[in-house]
């Protein structure tokens, strides 16, 4: 289906195509430029495959020079770009727009240098999040940020979403583990954001970039941190009965004051499906498991397994298996980290969500979500960072049945909903997108959206870049029905000109 854009967020620029991909020429060349129906078919979703539009142009630059005269020329003629890199994103965040230019980075993949001695990385927005920890290796490093879409999502659009993963528990999202960026800005400036140590001159611009989903800028460089490859890790598998116990569980192992590097959980549902796939060893008569993971130096790995065990068990686990090999190990969080295409093979299609809450409210939500399953007829799979409290709830269905995404749709903005009522957020890790920009208006009032508007015009004054995506228009929070307004009015009037 093709995404439902709001008239107030069009923008209608009556370019003449041929025109300007004759422009665009003069600039990236005529290979580097894709037109034709059938090249760009590859380029009309993201990830989020439910919605769809074919772009207008695509462009590949091959030079940092070649992205700052796009740019330029798309302000010059009033024309939206939308930056792209793998596309693996769930949010719809790279989806194309109509008559806009779609901005290809993919072919920025060169990891450009690894300075050892102070543990960093510099890369081009196109390389792969586990070719950075590959390339590392050798020098006893790595990267920590882990996406379970790691073997091909792209760094640049990790940064552009604040992607985490299934180790962010310990180590942070993105945001914690990037030093520097060079952001094209749509004048074709090049700017450098952060620095080469821990903090960065100036106002924080680099926390600002990241997690902005493309609507300031265009990545164009990224240095990351990169930490040791600790020299021991182990991992718990704990079985419980119901999915509040396990919940539940989750909350007492860090309120016990442990702090391990990874803390998942899967239902009956998703651990039937991954086990039927992966084979990784889990218990399928299981209703939830939870895989806590510790690492560091080993007598300190080990202290913390039996602290962990003995919580699981007194929080009602069944079962509490410790990996018995490094094999073993990466079996079990190469389930979860499948839980995604193995949902796949057990429904035509499935939409998964991500929302963040309290650890403490992990129980009750839960319940929520079985209860939102049952009343609209839908099954749910729940796979998630429990240390994070980042739910990533797998609503399955079938396309192909008249009403039925409306309905998923519907499902997941009560989802969404549910979390900012338990003191939450309606992303934790994929960003907003067009998937939840309707939810935007649940979470955030008529000021803050105001502020988000101002932010994007500091840059942006024309509002051409990734258009439609992640903020919303008063005017589309009126339809929705549901901005916090002061007595049914514009809480800001500053907001009253979208």
């Amino acid at each position: 289906m093709v995404y439902r854009v709001h008239p107030s967020e069009r923008i209608s620029h009556g370019v003449d195509r041929n025109r300007f991909l004759r422009l665009l020429s003069e600039h990236v060349g005529g290979d580097g430029l894709l037109f034709d129906p059938e090249d760009l078919r590859p380029y009309e979703c993201d990830g989020l495959s439910a919605y769809r539009e074919l772009p207008w142009i695509v462009a590949l630059p091959k030079t940092i020079e070649q992205v700052q005269a796009v740019l330029r020329l798309c302000r010059e003629h009033g024309v939206p770009v939308v930056a792209r890199g793998a596309g693996t994103g769930l949010s719809g965040g790279a989806l194309p727009v109509a008559d806009a230019v779609l901005l290809s980075l993919a072919g920025f993949n060169g990891i450009m240098a690894i300075d050892r001695a102070n543990r960093t990385a510099r890369v081009q927005p196109g390389v792969r999040n586990l070719a950075i920890s590959e390339a590392a290796a050798r020098y006893g490093l790595y990267y920590a940020p882990d996406p379970s879409s790691q073997i091909a999502c792209t760094i640049g659009g990790n940064v552009a979403e604040n992607s985490g993963g299934v180790h962010c528990l310990k180590y942070g999202l993105t945001v914690h583990n990037v030093l520097q960026v060079r952001l094209v800005t749509l004048d074709g400036e090049l700017l450098t954001l952060g620095g080469s140590g821990y903090d960065g001159p100036g106002y924080d611009l680099l926390a600002l970039i990241t997690g902005s989903e493309g609507l300031l800028g265009v990545i164009v460089e990224v240095t990351v941190k990169l930490l040791p490859i600790p020299p021991c890790t182990q991992v718990l598998l704990a079985s419980f009965d119901s999915v509040e116990e396990a919940g539940r569980a989750v909350a007492a192992i860090i309120g016990a004051g442990l702090v391990p590097a990874g803390l998942e959980m899967m239902d009956n549902i998703t651990i039937r499906a991954v086990e039927d796939f992966v084979h990784a060893g889990y218990p399928i008569d299981a209703a939830a498991i939870v895989l806590c993971e510790f690492d560091g130096i080993g007598e300190q790995v080990e202290s913390d397994l039996l602290k962990a065990g003995d919580v699981f068990r007194t929080q009602g686990a069944t079962g509490v298996r410790q990996s018995t090999s490094e094999a073993e190990r990466k079996r079990f969080w190469a389930g979860r980290k499948a839980a995604f295409p193995a949902a796949g093979r057990i429904s035509p299609d499935y939409y998964c969500m991500d929302g963040t809450i309290p650890r403490k409210r992990l129980p009750e939500v839960l319940r929520r979500i079985s209860e939102l399953s049952a009343h609209y007829g839908l099954v749910v799979g729940n796979v998630f960072h429990a240390g994070d409290g980042n739910l990533h709830p797998l609503i399955l269905y079938d396309a192909n049945k008249s009403g039925e995404l409306e309905r998923v749709e519907e499902l997941g903005g009560k989802i969404l909903e549910a979390c900012v009522d338990a003191g939450g957020t309606i992303t934790g890790e994929h960003g907003v997108g067009v998937e939840k920009i309707n939810q935007m208006c649940v979470q955030f009032g008529a000021a803050e959206l105001a502020q988000f508007h101002a932010v994007k015009r500091a840059f942006d004054p024309g509002g051409l870049l990734n258009p439609g995506k992640a903020v919303p228009t008063l005017h589309r929070c009126a339809e929705f029905g549901a901005m916090h307004v002061r007595g049914g009015q514009i809480a800001h009037p500053e907001l009253e000109r979208f």
